[in-house]
């Protein structure tokens, strides 16, 4: 797995930890989280979900650990997971102390849901005692109650809650801590994370919770995720939708791809359609995500950045230029082109099989 330089640099800003075999902050490669939507009283079937999420390539994995009768079974997915296990706890601060004595690897804890700054004390002492890390999670329907009435549910509100909470654990000797921030408002989310980056070098975990379906949850996430991530805010991402969280993780790693915080393979570009079109240009591009879906999926990386399947000459090797393998549709043929520069001019129906020939090859060679 690449990472972008830049990405490097600015990561450098916030602390480093690390979350069972995972890196998080201080320069280490954006982790992608999903949580199991399993019942975690069923070890069986949450840890097959596990599995298949790790080889999608999520890096952390969290599940639901609602009340004790469930620890057994936590304890042993904590044992068994080939991801990192974070126990999330609402509310009851023994199911917190358990998930930590189960073996878990982290907790994801709302302080502001569990009220009782005692209780937050002796979790943060266990947490310290174990080395475990702690997520600290602040949304804006849990607020601490003080500041909420001086603040109101605003992102400063937010952030002067979470540094509240940071102090508490700190003063108890736990210091693997990561911070969230989230609301479903998508400006609130983004200006609270910008804003409690400025004032601490915790690292932050992003994502817009309750963001809603595919569609909707997708489009939310890609923004507000993507947008802190251009700044180099963002050491962990979940992109919470109402769907499988397998969906979750392919999503997760579009957008870190986008942003260029992480290569798994090259990049498909392709253009919009308009009436220059003189191809089937739709199911081309399909068929090169597919093959390179399915490359992946083998463990067989390209090195290549772009490859580009673009409609006419217009937005052929011009605007792909700086593609290291593409196709230019035209009236019943195209040119097969390298970083510009085409190579062979082809009828229509061979133009397809061509490229994704190449693309094999190049594959098979690595390999």
């Amino acid at each position: 797995m690449l990472v972008c330089n830049h990405y490097m640099e600015v990561l450098m800003k916030s602390r480093q930890i690390q979350l069972g075999k995972v890196i998080i902050g201080g320069g280490a490669p954006v982790s992608i989280q999903s949580m199991c939507n399993t019942d975690t009283g069923d070890a069986e079937t949450s840890l097959a979900q596990i599995e298949r999420l790790a080889a999608l390539g999520c890096d952390i994995i969290r599940l639901a650990v609602p009340d004790e009768a469930v620890l057994p079974a936590f304890q042993r997915i904590c044992a068994q997971s080939p991801l990192p296990v974070v126990g999330d706890i609402h509310f009851d601060y023994r199911l917190a102390l358990g998930a930590l004595q189960a073996g878990a690897d982290g907790i994801r804890i709302n302080p502001g849901n569990i009220r009782d700054l005692e209780k937050v004390r002796l979790i943060a002492r266990e947490a310290g005692r174990l080395g475990k890390v702690v997520r600290i999670g602040v949304n804006t329907g849990s607020l601490d109650p003080e500041i909420e009435s001086r603040l109101g549910r605003t992102p400063e509100a937010m952030v002067e809650s979470a540094l509240s909470y940071c102090r508490i654990f700190e003063e108890e000797a736990c210091t693997a801590l990561k911070v969230s921030l989230k609301s479903s408002d998508l400006k609130m989310t983004v200006e609270a994370a910008r804003r409690f980056a400025e004032r601490s070098d915790l690292p932050l975990h992003l994502g817009v919770t309750e963001a809603g379906s595919m569609k909707n949850g997708i489009l939310k996430s890609a923004i507000g995720i993507g947008s802190l991530l251009l700044q180099g805010i963002g050491d962990t991402i979940r992109v919470s939708l109402t769907a499988a969280p397998e969906e979750e993780v392919l999503a997760a790693r579009q957008i870190l791809q986008a942003v260029g915080a992480r290569r798994e393979g090259p990049e498909v570009v392709s253009c919009p359609t308009c009436g220059r079109t003189k191809i089937d240009l739709l199911p081309m591009v399909a068929a090169v995500e597919e093959e390179l879906a399915r490359l992946a999926a083998e463990g067989k990386h390209l090195p290549w950045r772009k490859i580009a399947v673009m409609g006419c000459c217009v937005n052929g090797p011009g605007e792909a230029k700086d593609a290291d393998l593409g196709i230019a549709g035209g009236q019943g043929k195209g040119i097969l082109f390298e970083h510009g520069n085409a190579i062979c001019t082809l009828p229509e129906n061979q133009l397809l099989d061509t490229l994704l020939q190449k693309i094999r090859q190049a594959a098979e060679e690595i390999f």
